[in-house]
């Protein structure tokens, strides 16, 4: 016997229809730069328009790049900041057959090439903030046969050609091709912390499904009465998905382009009355300052109808939560994922009956969170064994869902994906976490970053948080220094806060109470910044090669 249902194919075409007919009034507003002051700094100027002539568009740019040349399943890139145009690009470039390839515009320009290349990008779209790597991108890179410039160019480049009048010389895609729910849509390559950056190729499946399931309340609750600020990059793991979920489901979408600074965002999200907003832990606490500028000179932003600050990229400490809910009455959302998870896997919503602004609420919401539907996690030993789930035991977290990949791009890395003896493939996510018996996924840390002292773990994250909780603490990130007896010992790299001092020995009793002691830091070193990545996190690799050598009873200040 066979199921009667319809073979619907799972397509991004599917998500822009309902952006073209059912939500064509919904608005999107996007932060541009509309010139530079006298100081060299960008000049916002807030665009608007709406899903119907997004989707209008979307259409035309699908009917320009299926005139270029290209076959079903060539590349094309973006090197561009989130906007109204960005998200055009979402929807035309893979509703024409092509993949559509989002490159970080934060990397170092050698791996911009280096990721072009590998990836075999036939068009490029670019910024025009960006426009004068152009020449340089296309002598590196000959396999690059079209470059489209969004915005204007203050100068002609040679071979750049302008991106809205090549959309506007071509018709509305009349009919979509025949487009397979398995085949590719979208790619994004990891951030290369350990060796090159692999690519990751999402299907138009995997991202319906993906879109479909991140939506819910459970999850990170979109709906149509939304108006979501996504900060973090369209670049990074396709805005974890938000562009499709919002269109999806009729969200109004607001984009906030090159300016990332805290008061940008806070004048954003009051004027646009942004009810979610996402970015990573480093954009909180440039907002946070501000919230707590504005409040303490008595001119407050009304952010009444901000009812969710998801944060994720890394994890954000408990005290940086009491923080926003305490003192602003602004509720945070931990989530977590990867490049190579399309990105949602968990989401820190507390369970029926825990109150959120008790003790046990943020400490759950301090962790990663529960599994979305759909998606297995499951613990494993380092010897291939499973483990048991008891909020205690420490493993590799490993993954499976609809939307996890099966491999990478060129079949790189394949030792990170795996069959158990239940005949499941799995992906080992690198992360050592704990799961507890509610299902509450924890990071201890990134497998290279855990530090083993005396033949025993010491979780970085945990040291971390308990750390930024200080008063005087503005960032801190914890690395293992080498030690003759214990093999490494934890070493706490500090930047204080403006005008704040703190001291080793202050840190250590701070955070006593919630350690043990062969769990504290052994020296601490305060400096005037921390290396951030590509993606807004804390690059300790960078960290681990300057202190290499450092020893407890060295100089504790640097000028890094």
């Amino acid at each position: 016997m066979q199921g009667n249902m319809m073979d619907v194919q799972l397509t991004i075409p599917t998500i822009l229809e309902r952006m073209r007919t059912q939500y064509a009034g919904r608005e999107v507003v996007s932060l541009m730069v509309a010139g530079r002051d006298e100081k060299g700094q960008p000049i916002p100027h807030k665009h608007r328009t709406t899903y119907g002539a997004v989707a209008d568009r979307a259409l035309r740019l699908a009917s320009a790049m299926q005139g270029l040349g290209l076959n079903p399943g060539d590349r094309v890139a973006t090197l561009c900041v989130n906007s109204f145009r960005h998200l055009e690009a979402y929807m035309g470039v893979p509703s024409a057959g092509l993949v559509l390839h989002t490159v970080n515009i934060r990397l170092h320009p050698e791996q911009v090439v280096w990721i072009l290349n590998h990836a075999e990008d036939r068009v490029l779209i670019i910024e025009n903030v960006f426009a004068a790597m152009i020449p340089a991108i296309r002598a590196a890179c000959p396999q690059i046969e079209r470059v489209f410039v969004m915005g204007p160019l203050p100068q002609a480049i040679p071979g750049a050609e302008d991106y809205d009048a090549f959309v506007m010389a071509h018709e509305p895609l009349a009919r979509y091709p025949d487009l397979e729910e398995n085949a590719p849509a979208a790619m994004c390559y990891t951030s290369g912390t350990t060796g090159n950056p692999k690519g990751v190729i999402y299907t138009h499946r995997s991202t319906v499904l993906h879109s479909l399931a991140s939506a819910p309340k459970d999850a990170l609750g979109v709906s149509e009465a939304d108006s979501v600020l996504a900060i973090v990059p369209m670049f990074h793991v396709n805005a974890w998905g938000l562009p499709y979920t919002c269109a999806m489901y009729g969200a109004k979408q607001v984009f906030a382009g090159v300016f990332s600074d805290g008061p940008s965002i806070a004048r954003l999200l009051q004027e646009e009355e942004v009810t979610i907003t996402a970015g990573v832990p480093t954009i909180w606490m440039g907002l946070l300052a501000e919230l707590d500028r504005a409040k303490a000179e008595g001119t407050p932003y009304d952010l009444s109808r901000l009812q969710t600050l998801i944060s994720g990229g890394s994890a954000s400490p408990e005290s940086m939560l009491r923080a926003f809910e305490d003192r602003h009455g602004l509720r945070m959302l931990q989530a977590w994922g990867m490049t190579e998870t399309h990105p949602l896997g968990t989401a820190s919503n507390v369970p029926v009956g825990v109150d959120p602004t008790s003790d046990e609420g943020y400490a759950l919401r301090a962790k990663q969170g529960r599994a979305v539907p759909l998606v297995e996690l499951a613990l494993l030993s380092d010897d291939g064994q499973l483990l048991p789930h008891d909020g205690k035991t420490m493993g590799r977290l490993i993954i499976r869902a609809p939307w996890v990949a099966s491999s990478y791009f060129k079949g790189e890395g394949q030792s990170n994906f795996f069959t158990l003896d239940d005949g499941k493939l799995w992906f080992d996510t690198g992360d050592i976490v704990t799961i507890d018996e509610r299902g509450f996924m924890h990071i201890q840390d990134r497998a290279k970053d855990l530090i083993k002292s005396g033949g025993e773990w010491i979780s970085s994250v945990d040291l971390e948080n308990a750390i930024m909780a200080h008063p005087a603490v503005a960032q801190c990130a914890v690395i293992a220094m080498d030690d003759p007896k214990w093999d490494e010992r934890p070493l706490a790299v500090v930047v204080p806060r403006p005008g704040q001092t703190v001291s080793h020995e202050e840190l250590v009793e701070f955070i006593t109470p919630k350690f043990a002691r062969w769990w504290l830091p052994d020296a601490t070193v305060i400096t005037e910044s921390l290396p951030i990545g590509a993606t807004g996190k804390f690059l300790k690799r960078e960290l681990r090669d300057q202190y290499r050598g450092y020893k407890a009873g060295s100089q504790a200040t640097s000028d890094a």
